[in-house]
C-alpha cells in the first residue's frame, strides 16, 4: 500500500500538467505579442508629443500637431512620393522577372531543380551586405560595374551618387536581391496547378497565349497577390538597402519613411515626428494589407465555387 501512493501522487501531478499545458504552450505567443504591442503604443503616444532627446525637459503633448505639420511639409510629400516610387517600381519589376523565370523553370527537371537553388543564392545575402557589394561594384573609379558600363560607351556613370540615378541603382540591388523570393514563390503555384485543363487546351490545339491568359493567370493569381503582397509591404519599409548604399541622398532623393524616421530620430532628436512619420506607415501598410487580403479571400471564394 504504501507504494501505491507515490504513484497515484505522480498521477495527480500529470493531470495538472495537462490541464496546464495550453497555457503554457500559449504563453511564447503572448510574450511575443506583449514584446509587439508595448513599443507600438509606446509609438503612438510618442507621436503625439513634442519630444525632443536633446530637450527632454520641454517635452509636452501637442495632441497631432505632428501630424498637422506634415501637410504643409514639402520634405513629408518627397518621402511619401518616393517610398511610393521605390515600392512600385520594385514589386513590379520583381513580379515580372519573378514570373518570367518560373516559367522557364516550370518542369521538374534536374537542372531546372538545380537552377532554382542557384537563383537563391541573393536571397540567402543580407540586404546590407548585399548594398555594401553593390556600392563596391558601382563605385566610379574601381567598380567592376562602372568598368563594363564604360565599355558600351556610358563614360563616368554616376550610380548612386547622382540624383538622376540613385533611385535606378537601388531598385536595382532590390531587384537582385528579392526576385528570387518572388520566384520560388509563382515556381511552387505553377508547379501545383492541376493538369486537366492544360492537357484538354493542348489537346485542342490552343494557343500558348491564349492559355496563359486565360488558363494559367487566373489559376495563379492567388499566389501571386501573396508574393506581391508580402514584396510590397517589405518594400515600402525599406530601409538597410537604401541607407547601406545612399544613407537617403543625395540630398533628399530616397529618404523614404524608414530612412526619414531614422534621420529624425539620431541626427535631429526628434522623437516626435519620427513615431508619427512610422504610425503614417503603419496606416499605409495596413490598408494595403487589407486591400490584399479581401482580393485574395475573394478569389478564393470564386474558386471554391468553381470547383
Amino acid at each position: 500500500m504504501p507504494a501505491v501512493v507515490p504513484t497515484a501522487r505522480r498521477w495527480s501531478g500529470l493531470r495538472i500538467s495537462k490541464r496546464a499545458l495550453p497555457y503554457v504552450l500559449s504563453l511564447p505567443a503572448l510574450l511575443v505579442c506583449i514584446g509587439i504591442l508595448v513599443p507600438f503604443f509606446a509609438a503612438v503616444l510618442y507621436s503625439f508629443q513634442r519630444y525632443r532627446l536633446s530637450q527632454p525637459w520641454n517635452r509636452q503633448y501637442n495632441w497631432g500637431e505632428n501630424y498637422l505639420n506634415f501637410f504643409t511639409d514639402p520634405g513629408f510629400w518627397n518621402t511619401l512620393r518616393v517610398s511610393l516610387v521605390y515600392a512600385g517600381s520594385t514589386v513590379v519589376l520583381e513580379l515580372l522577372l519573378g514570373l518570367g523565370i518560373a516559367l522557364l523553370l516550370q518542369k521538374r527537371t534536374r537542372l531546372n531543380n538545380f537552377i532554382s537553388i542557384m537563383l537563391l543564392m541573393p536571397l540567402m545575402t543580407a540586404p546590407a551586405l548585399a548594398a555594401l557589394m553593390w556600392k563596391l561594384m558601382t563605385n566610379p573609379g574601381f567598380g567592376v560595374l562602372s568598368y563594363l558600363a564604360s565599355l558600351v560607351g556610358l563614360q563616368d556613370f554616376r550610380w548612386a551618387s547622382s540624383p538622376s540615378t540613385a533611385l535606378f541603382t537601388v531598385v536595382l540591388v532590390d531587384i537582385w536581391v528579392y526576385t528570387p523570393f518572388i520566384m520560388i514563390l509563382l515556381l511552387a503555384g505553377l508547379r501545383s496547378l492541376p493538369t486537366q485543363p492544360f492537357e484538354a487546351a493542348a489537346l485542342d490545339g490552343v494557343p500558348r497565349s491564349f492559355v496563359f491568359f486565360r488558363i494559367t493567370l487566373p489559376m495563379l493569381m492567388p499566389y501571386i497577390l501573396t508574393a506581391t503582397l508580402f514584396r510590397l509591404l517589405d518594400s515600402i519599409q525599406q530601409f538597410d538597402i537604401i541607407y547601406a548604399m545612399t544613407q537617403g541622398g543625395p540630398g533628399d532623393t530616397l529618404t523614404v519613411f524608414q530612412v526619414e524616421a531614422y534621420l529624425n530620430f539620431f541626427q535631429s532628436t526628434n522623437v516626435g515626428r519620427s513615431a508619427a512619420l512610422l504610425m503614417i506607415l503603419w496606416v499605409i501598410t495596413y490598408f494595403l494589407s487589407f486591400v490584399f487580403i479581401k482580393n485574395w479571400l475573394r478569389l478564393r471564394e470564386r474558386a471554391r465555387g468553381e470547383a
